[in-house]
């Protein structure tokens, strides 16, 4: 998900009459895997969030990130709105032994009742290559099929961005095409590669993954 869904200028009170049928929505779920814990985003989450995400390196082929801590505040309180409006999910990557945030999983509605989404994540460079992405992504679109009945989960990423589709193909996502001039960076239009992951081929290969505990 290169195009974060926040943007500053819609801080504002959300409202929904759409109906979700999960709890997730009074708060999200504890997701615990071999290397990492996802877990509802906290204010207090914001200056590491900022110091993993804003270096070149990472935020290359996603959407600009808020560019100070107090913009990761009200990107959180935003993301926990959205969440309680039933429209979105955030999670915080958490690894074993630590207590401070070192990335994101999101997912958002891409129509009323969540049958089509879109999923995307951020981790800092540093924890490239750990296993902590295909651990925390797991997690991610287990609850995704699971807790939120999304049948079809989407992903675009950079046909420049070797990592993110190579991290795509390894979870077993299928490349469905390429999205032409679908995404402005720094003022130039990149092309994507679009992925899915059906709700119905996620559960046939879920026995095989040994998925983490919810709590």
């Amino acid at each position: 998900m290169e195009k974060m869904p926040y943007q500053p200028d819609l801080d504002r009170t959300m409202t929904s009459t759409e109906t979700v049928s999960s709890d997730w929505r009074n708060a999200l779920p504890v997701l615990v895997g071999k290397k990492v814990t996802l877990r509802e985003l906290e204010v207090s989450d914001a200056p590491s969030l900022f110091a993993m995400l804003t270096p070149e390196e990472v935020s290359r082929f996603i959407s600009p990130p808020p560019t100070t801590i107090e913009g990761f505040e009200r990107f959180i309180t935003w993301a926990r709105a959205e969440r309680a409006a039933g429209r979105y999910a955030c999670f915080a990557v958490v690894p074993h032994g630590m207590q401070t945030a070192v990335g994101l999983f999101q997912v958002r509605q891409l129509e009323p009742g969540f049958a089509t989404a879109e999923w995307g994540f951020a981790l800092g460079s540093s924890f490239w290559g750990t296993g902590m992405f295909v651990d925390g992504a797991e997690l991610t679109v287990n609850f995704a099929v699971e807790s939120v009945g999304v049948l079809r989960l989407e992903a675009r990423a950079a046909v420049a961005n070797g990592r993110g589709n190579g991290a795509l193909r390894k979870l077993g996502a299928v490349q469905e095409g390429v999205l032409r001039r679908s995404f402005l960076k720094n003022g130039q239009f990149l092309d994507q590669m679009l992925w899915s992951i059906l709700g119905e081929e996620w559960r046939a290969t879920r026995a095989g993954l040994g998925l983490g505990r919810v709590h």
